[in-house]
């Protein structure tokens, strides 16, 4: 009888430590990540991928990749728009003033040309991605092909 209590009681004792049958719904998630979402963006020059794979997918926020067709299509960032450094000057008027747009290459070399390029042509909105797809595909962010 002894025994047969004793287990039991380790019974309720586990279920109360995993939390039993509780269908209380889950938690929801955490206020920061919600606000990277809605807050206006304060970037500065450079951005870490940290920072691009959290906003990638704002409205207000436009992916622009300087890199040549083939290397675009070795791999990019989901969503990027395709725009090659030779092609920025003729083409300023595909380049949204109205988002932040987040520049990118393969290593953050070439679009930080690009991003200091746009600047002195009146571009405040720029900021260029640190590492570029190196970095991006190093940290284990989602490349299409």
């Amino acid at each position: 009888m002894k025994t047969k209590s004793f287990g039991l009681l380790i019974l309720v004792l586990l279920l109360a430590a995993c939390g039993g049958t509780d269908t209380a719904a889950p938690a929801e998630a955490p206020e920061v990540e919600a606000g990277i979402n809605a807050a206006p963006l304060e970037l500065g020059d450079a951005v870490d991928v940290q920072t691009v794979a959290k906003l990638k997918d704002r409205d207000d926020v436009y992916l622009l990749d300087v890199r040549e067709q083939w290397e675009y299509d070795e791999g990019h960032i989901p969503g990027v728009t395709l725009l090659p450094m030779g092609e920025v000057q003729g083409r300023l008027d595909e380049i949204p003033t109205d988002k932040e747009v987040i520049v990118t290459c393969r290593s953050g070399n070439r679009s930080g040309q690009v991003t200091d390029y746009l600047r002195q042509n009146g571009f405040d909105n720029v900021h260029n991605m640190q590492g570029g797809i190196v970095a991006w595909e190093q940290a284990g962010y989602e490349v299409s092909r």
